[in-house]
């Protein structure tokens, strides 16, 4: 029984683990959308940058999981758009407007929603197979 119970402990915690993961994503794309429209604060100056979370195998117990270890901003140019009135245009008239597409941003948002629903159905999972194997050993 100990053996069963580790192995579906180990499945809950992999599965956890992506969960945090996803969430943390998340956040970071909710930042992005958050931010699609900003301009610098000074004439000529960037926008806000698009960030990009970096994942990185993590040891969960009894298992290898995922986890966030760090935030990276996304290094594709910024788009322009012209507006010589604007207070952030540059000399030329020119106003930078961040790298964040709002269609990538929701399909990515779409993903770590069924990427967190797919690690809660594998607790949700482990922890009926626990259950019914508790009512087995009961008979």
């Amino acid at each position: 029984m100990a053996e069963i119970r580790s192995s579906g402990g180990a499945m809950m915690a992999v599965a956890a683990s992506g969960m945090r993961a996803q969430q943390a994503r998340m956040r970071i794309i909710a930042e992005n959308l958050a931010n699609a429209n900003s301009t610098a604060r000074t004439a000529g100056g960037d926008p806000y940058r698009r960030q990009v979370p970096v994942f990185e195998p993590s040891a969960v117990d009894g298992g290898d999981g995922v986890r966030m270890s760090r935030v990276q901003p996304d290094s594709s140019d910024f788009r322009t758009t012209y507006d010589p009135g604007h207070p952030a245009a540059d000399p030329e008239g020119y106003v930078k407007l961040p790298n964040v597409d709002p269609l990538i941003e929701a399909l990515d948002m779409k993903e770590a929603q069924r990427a967190y629903e797919a690690n809660l159905n594998v607790i949700e999972t482990a922890r009926a197979m626990e259950m019914r194997t508790l009512d087995l050993l009961k008979k």
